[in-house]
């Protein structure tokens, strides 16, 4: 047995919680807390997303030359305010990449926060 195994203690895969956030999660948390945004949306087929050790960020996509954001936008205000705010948001982050803003879908003002799915976008699609 195992000392984890002996002491009760579960493991898991995923990093631990004081691991530092990858620069993708970085990205997400900051377009998150931007008031015209309710969520992260991967896209019809989820192709925003980027690949973290144990899971899937879906609504970010970062590589060397630039960055993909993929939002689903609040109404009540401008949707290209919305935009330049997300930018504004990760451009330190994004240094002298362009950071692109792709507006998936829109949700009411007082819609609770979430993330959209594939899966969420395919069954709305194929209403």
């Amino acid at each position: 047995m195992t000392d984890a195994q002996t002491s009760g203690a579960q493991t898991s895969d995923a990093p631990p919680s004081d691991a530092p956030m990858s620069e993708a999660q970085l990205i997400a948390e900051r377009v998150r807390a931007c008031a015209g945004v309710a969520g992260l949306s991967g896209g019809l087929f989820g192709t925003v997303a980027t690949y973290l050790p144990g899971e899937r960020l879906m609504g970010v996509s970062v590589d060397d030359r630039e960055v993909t954001v993929d939002i689903v936008a609040r109404l009540g205000r401008p949707l290209p305010e919305t935009a330049e705010e997300v930018r504004r948001a990760v451009a330190d982050l994004a240094g002298d990449r362009p950071v692109n803003i792709r507006i998936d879908d829109v949700a009411p003002e007082d819609a609770a926060p979430a993330d959209k799915t594939p899966e969420d976008a395919a069954k709305e699609t194929s209403r």
